[in-house]
C-alpha cells in the first residue's frame, strides 16, 4: 500500500492527490487503476505524463501560495503572548508524555474507518476511551483487522512506550536543533534523515523523500519528485519539538517548521506543519485549547482549504453543537480525502481539543474519528500537556518509572521522557 518504489501505488495515489487538488483529472485516474490491476507498466508511465501535464482549474477557488517569502510573512506576523517561565519544565515534560500515551492509545487501531472504531471501542468496553485498548482476539464483527503493531501496542503487552514514526520523528526534530540550532538547513536536516533514520521506518510521503535524496535530488525537489503524498499529513507529525522551544511564540515555531517540512512536503501539508508548531507554541501561554486554536490560524494561509477546514470546526463549537455533529461533518465535507491526509486529520485533532474536557476525552473524540488515530492523538496529547503540565495525564496511563521510549532513531532507544524533557528545556532556554 502506498509504495513509493511501485508505479502501480505512484501513479493512482499522483491521480488522486491531483483531483482532490483542483486538476481536472477526468478519467486519468480511473484509467491508472486499471493500468494498475493489469499492471501494465508502460500504460502508467504514459498516464503519468499526462497527469504531469495538467494545470489547476482556472476557477479552483482556493488560494495556496507556495512562495517562502509568503509563509514566513505569515509566521512574522503571528502575535506572541507572555508565559509564566517558571512552569515550563513541567510543561515540557506534559507535552513529552501527551505526545507519548496519545500516539499509544490511538496506535492499535490506525487506518480503521470511523464505524470500525465504534465497533472495536464498545466490544473492548471503551465507549468512550479509558485507557490503553485491549487485544481482541477474536476481533469484533466488522473489524477485520488491527493495525500491525496492536500485538505489542495493546494493554498489558507493552513495559516502554512502543516504537512510532510520530515519536522518533520529534526525537529526530530534537536532535537537529542541538546539532545545527534554530539556524539548521533543510540539507542538514536531510543528513540527519539519511544517518539516523531507517528507511523502513519511515512512510508516505517521507519515504518518497528518502528514496529522493538516495537518487541524489536536493530539497524542494525532493518534496515534489514522484511524492503524491506531499499534502497528507507527515509533516504535521514532525513539528511539535518546535513549538516546546518557543513557548508562546507560534511565529518562529511555524517559521521552522517550513524549514523542516520543505524536505517532503508543499502546500496544505506544509501548512498544517506550520499551523501544528504554532499550536504547540501557543498551547504554553493560552488559557485553553480554544484560545490555542485559535492564535495558531495566524500562521496559516487564509484562502486555503486547511484554513478553511480548521474554521468548520470552530465556528460549529460556537454554535453549541456536540462533537458528533463535528465528526459527521469531517467525513460528510472532507471524506474525500484520503485517510493520512493532513487536511482531514487536522480537523480531527481540532474536535478532539475543541470538545475534549480532559485529558482522555480529548485524546478520545481524536481517536473515535477513526483514519490516522495513533498521529492525531499524539498532537493532541502533545497540545494538552502543554497546556495543562504533567498531571493532565493520567497516572494509571503511565506504565513504568521512568517512562521509557522505544525508537528506531539512532542512539535513542529506550530513551526516558525525563531525558527528553531536560534536553528539550535546555533548547528552550537558549531561545
Amino acid at each position: 500500500m502506498h509504495n513509493v518504489l511501485d508505479p502501480r501505488d505512484l501513479v493512482p495515489d499522483e491521480a488522486e492527490e491531483l483531483q482532490v487538488s483542483g486538476y481536472p483529472v477526468g478519467d486519468l485516474l480511473e484509467e491508472a487503476k486499471r493500468a494498475a490491476a493489469a499492471g501494465d507498466l508502460e500504460h502508467l508511465a504514459a498516464v503519468e505524463i499526462r497527469l504531469g501535464e495538467l494545470r489547476p482549474l482556472p476557477d479552483w477557488p482556493y488560494y495556496e501560495p507556495r512562495e517562502e517569502h509568503v509563509l514566513y510573512a505569515l509566521c512574522d506576523a503571528a502575535p506572541r503572548t507572555g508565559f509564566d517561565a517558571a512552569v515550563l519544565p513541567d510543561r515540557i515534560r506534559g507535552a513529552w508524555l501527551g505526545r507519548a500515551v496519545g500516539n499509544t492509545l490511538g496506535k492499535p487501531i490506525e487506518g480503521l474507518d470511523r464505524t470500525q472504531v465504534e465497533i472495536y471501542l464498545r466490544a473492548a468496553g471503551h465507549w468512550p476511551l479509558r485507557g490503553y485498548l485491549p487485544l481482541l482476539n477474536p476481533l469484533p464483527d466488522g473489524v477485520a483487522h488491527l493495525h500491525p503493531s496492536a500485538p505489542i501496542a495493546t494493554e498489558g503487552r507493552f513495559q516502554e512506550v512502543p516504537r512510532d514514526d510520530d515519536i522518533d520523528w520529534t526525537i529526530l526534530g530534537m536532535l537537529t536543533l542541538e546539532r545545527h540550532g534554530r539556524e539548521f538547513t533543510t540539507d542538514q536536516l536531510a543528513a540527519l534523515w539519511l544517518d539516523r533514520m531507517p528507511f523502513t521506518q519511515t512512510y508516505t510521503a517521507e519515504r518518497a523523500t528518502y528514496r529522493n535524496l538516495l537518487a541524489g535530488l536536493t530539497p524542494p525537489a525532493t518534496a515534489t519528485h514522484r511524492n503524491p503524498y506531499r499534502e497528507w499529513i507527515g509533516a504535521l507529525i514532525r513539528v511539535d519539538v518546535y513549538g516546546y522551544i518557543h513557548p508562546g511564540d507560534p511565529g518562529p515555531a511555524a517559521a521552522l517548521a517550513i524549514t523542516d517540512a520543505r524536505l517532503s512536503h508543499v502546500g496544505n501539508g506544509m501548512y498544517a506543519a506550520m499551523w501544528a508548531a504554532g499550536l504547540v507554541a501557543a498551547a504554553f501561554a493560552a488559557s485553553s485549547a480554544r484560545e490555542a486554536l485559535e492564535c495558531s490560524l495566524a500562521v496559516v494561509p487564509s484562502g486555503s482549504r486547511l484554513a478553511e477546514a480548521l474554521h468548520r470546526m470552530l465556528d460549529l463549537h460556537d454554535q453549541g453543537t456536540t462533537h458528533v455533529v463535528a465528526l459527521d461533518t469531517i467525513d460528510r465535507e472532507l471524506g474525500h480525502y484520503s485517510w493520512v491526509h493532513t487536511i482531514n486529520n487536522a480537523a480531527q485533532i481540532t474536535a478532539g481539543l475543541l470538545w475534549g474536557e480532559d485529558f482522555l476525552s480529548a485524546v478520545g473524540i481524536a481517536i473515535e474519528g477513526g483514519r490516522d488515530t495513533d498521529s492525531n492523538a499524539a498532537t493532541v496529547g502533545s497540545v494538552f500537556g502543554a497546556l495543562h503540565g504533567s498531571a493532565a495525564i493520567p497516572e494509571s496511563l503511565l506504565i513504568s518509572e521512568p517512562v521509557r521510549v522505544r525508537s528506531a532513531v539512532r542512539d535513542f532507544d529506550r530513551i526516558t521522557i525525563d531525558e527528553l524533557t531536560a534536553r528539550t528545556l535546555r533548547l528552550a532556554e537558549k531561545e
